[in-house]
């Protein structure tokens, strides 16, 4: 697949079973990732790869995550979610003091990074879905992921194989999206 046709044919992919890639296709997923624009090269980011019964234990995080009142179907939700994909890379930021690069921009290069596993994923049939929720901003589920000061979760990337056809890309109207900027008129 050419990176055209990724870009403009990428889909998520909610249903996803075994197997999940390979490591020939996990290392250009990955090098997908490193090639995220980077002002500075802090490479702001790092990457959290859980699998097999980690999930599982991923699952009894985001359960003692939740405040003490959550009921019966919250709770068993919060075990499930992980079990959605055979993989879960969670994508972390790694922010950084930097007298030149702000804070946010390397928070922005971390999620360019997370699509272009994304991408990288498309273009070799494999399933993805990106995910967040308020479990990613849970300072217990950082510190169980072993986060530490600087570190938040962008996101949790679902990979595996898609469990059915994926679902047409929406065809946008890119006259609601792009416009020509005019400067403003100086008053004579």
């Amino acid at each position: 697949m050419d990176a055209l046709d990724a870009l403009l044919n990428r889909v998520s992919a909610p249903r996803l079973v075994a197997p999940a890639p390979d490591a020939a296709q996990r290392e250009l997923l990955f090098r997908a990732a490193l090639r995220a624009p980077d002002h500075g090269q802090l490479r702001p980011w790092r990457f959290l790869t859980i699998e097999g019964a980690a999930l599982t234990q991923l699952g009894e995080l985001f359960a003692s995550a939740l405040p003490a009142d959550a009921s019966p179907e919250a709770v068993a939700k919060a075990h499930a979610m992980p079990l959605r994909a055979p993989l879960l890379v969670v994508v972390v930021a790694r922010l950084q003091a930097h007298f030149k690069v702000p804070q946010q921009e390397q928070l922005l290069a971390a999620g360019c990074a997370a699509h272009g596993i994304l991408l990288a994923a498309h273009a070799q049939g494999i399933g993805a879905v990106w995910r967040t929720g308020e479990l990613a901003y849970n300072p217990q589920v950082a510190a169980g992921l072993g986060l530490g000061a600087g570190e938040q979760i962008v996101g949790f990337l679902y990979l595996g194989t898609p469990e059915r056809e994926l679902r047409a890309v929406p065809q946008l109207e890119l006259a609601d999206f792009v416009s020509a900027w005019a400067a403003p008129q100086s008053p004579v």
